[in-house]
């Protein structure tokens, strides 16, 4: 018996979601059901769609009646091409069993998967998202994500199953500021990981692109200071940064008018519940998280990371952080002309153990 978890975002959220389920006792009946998205940005999958059990070969799936069944990721699952996922990588190097996410028939029937997946777990609902845009009112600044975790609470809301959303690592993500969710955040009772729990995750983090996950792995690792990211910005690493904070659902629904207007018009497909998002924000939910473009003409491409001379790469990060303390591994293969799957070797290359590289 487990309590399911729901990595809100996608992308790299399991990798957070893995972290908050073991320093919440997640992992004490066995490895934790994590639920979460298939949907990645365009460098991972280039068409930056949110996939479905179609997309994917090797899937195991569990029927609990009509209507009622989800798909399971192996270490043998594979996506098919021309998408792309790191699902399959991340159902290997998880200690987690990691669900399918399909929300292309609506939110009615993205409801019934996570029941589902909650009775089959045995427990209650945990929703995780890893840097706090959950809680958007819609109108700020840096926002340019809402709409899964939007979609999340509306679903996890008509299921009818008691849940709790924790927010990990307030502002990682980049879309509001670390400030604003606190004052969000107030009165919650915030619990700090271990580095055992932020260790759980190190195997996936070794060559997973997430960002948010990373730096929530590392801020719990005690890494602070400023941290260049590919959206051509900086996050700061706090004392708050290790933080997973808890709320009831209704309190983060009162939050977010995009969840709200979704469990009021219930739409039946996944287009007319990006429509809503795109009418209260301005930000469509089917359109590709934008971010900063490498800069080829101040680092050139290279063949690999496996030719990469050392000093010279770190010369090259140095200057492209810019003051910051740190960078994260995507900006760093990014900055260089690499691509996300030349992580492990620039690491090697480097050096690096840890979460985010230290150009200093």
């Amino acid at each position: 018996m487990s309590d399911l978890y729901v990595a809100a975002g996608g992308g790299g959220d399991p990798v957070g979601t893995l972290i908050a389920a073991r320093a919440l006792g997640g992992d004490a009946s066995g490895p934790p059901p994590i639920a979460t998205y298939a949907w990645e940005r365009p460098e991972v999958d280039p068409t930056a769609a949110a996939l479905g059990g179609g997309d994917f070969e090797g899937l195991v799936h569990r029927a609990r009646g009509a209507g009622d069944g989800f798909a399971a990721f192996t270490a043998a699952t594979r996506v098919r091409p021309p998408a792309g996922s790191t699902l399959p990588g991340l159902a290997r190097d998880l200690p987690a069993r990691l669900l399918l996410l399909d929300p292309a028939a609506g939110l009615s029937a993205l409801a019934r998967q996570l029941g589902a997946m909650a009775a089959a777990a045995g427990g209650r609902i945990r929703v995780v998202d890893v840097g706090g845009d959950i809680l958007t009112h819609g109108d700020e600044p840096g926002l340019c994500s809402p709409f899964t975790d939007a979609l999340t609470l509306a679903a996890c809301h008509l299921t009818g199953i008691p849940t709790t959303v924790h927010v990990a690592g307030p502002g990682l993500d980049g879309e509001i500021e670390e400030r604003t969710l606190l004052e969000r955040l107030t009165g919650s009772e915030p619990l700090v990981p271990d580095r055992d729990a932020a260790a759980a995750a190190s195997r996936a983090l070794a060559w997973h692109p997430s960002e948010a996950s990373a730096l929530w792995a590392a801020s719990l690792h005690g890494a602070r200071g400023t941290v260049r990211t590919v959206r051509d910005g900086t996050v700061r690493l706090t004392d708050a940064s290790p933080g997973l904070y808890p709320l009831p659902l209704a309190r983060a629904l009162g939050h977010n008018p995009v969840a709200r207007a979704l469990v009021e018009e219930r739409p039946a497909t996944l287009r007319a519940a990006a429509a809503v998002s795109h009418r209260l924000t301005g930000i469509h939910g089917l359109a590709s998280e934008p971010t900063a473009p490498p800069r080829p003409d101040r680092h050139p491409p290279v063949a690999g990371a496996a030719s990469l001379d050392g000093d010279t790469a770190m010369k090259v990060l140095r200057e492209a952080a810019d003051g910051a303390d740190h960078v994260t591994l995507r900006f760093a293969v990014r900055t260089l002309g690499l691509t996300w799957v030349d992580i492990p070797a620039l690491r090697t290359v480097l050096g690096i153990g840890t979460p985010l590289l230290r150009p200093a």
